[in-house]
């Protein structure tokens, strides 16, 4: 497993997310109000998620590893430094069916539709009426293990 090195993003450096978001993910897109996390392997981005603010709540989304770095734990990595920080009961994402593990063994539960917060309900049936196959969770544990 690679050692990878987990920051906050300066706002400035915001412009260095557009070329991998565009390859990698071209639906996203990172601002500003945003609160960003990037791991570093040495000089180079290998993995990013953001934090939206949506009234009280945090939606996790933008969550990227690079494709070469998959399957090396850095998801897991980045979710545990986030732990610290940035998750709270407060805080939710609309995963991916296929990534529900993921998200379950850092601490995310899948909620009924009718348990998500009307503004985050309304920006789930959204996406969701668009195709995406996603699954509203909340972060509930306080630690990972």
């Amino acid at each position: 497993m690679i050692e990878v090195n987990f920051q906050q993003l300066d706002s400035i450096k915001l412009p260095l997310l557009k070329p991998i978001y565009k390859q990698y993910y071209p639906s996203a897109k990172a601002k500003k109000s945003e609160t960003i996390i990037v791991g570093y392997d040495e000089n180079q981005i290998v993995s990013v998620v953001r934090f939206r603010p949506i009234e009280n709540f945090s939606l996790l989304t933008g969550m990227l590893v690079i494709p070469d770095y998959r399957s090396q734990g850095i998801a897991n990595q980045m979710l545990h430094f986030c732990q610290t920080e940035y998750l709270n009961q407060a805080t939710y994402c609309f995963a991916y069916e296929h990534l529900e593990k993921l998200y379950q063994a850092a601490g995310f539960q899948t909620l009924p539709l009718e348990n998500l917060p009307p503004t985050l309900k309304q920006l789930f049936l959204r996406y969701t009426a668009n195709g995406k196959k996603l699954l509203p969770m909340q972060y509930k544990a306080t630690v990972l293990t």
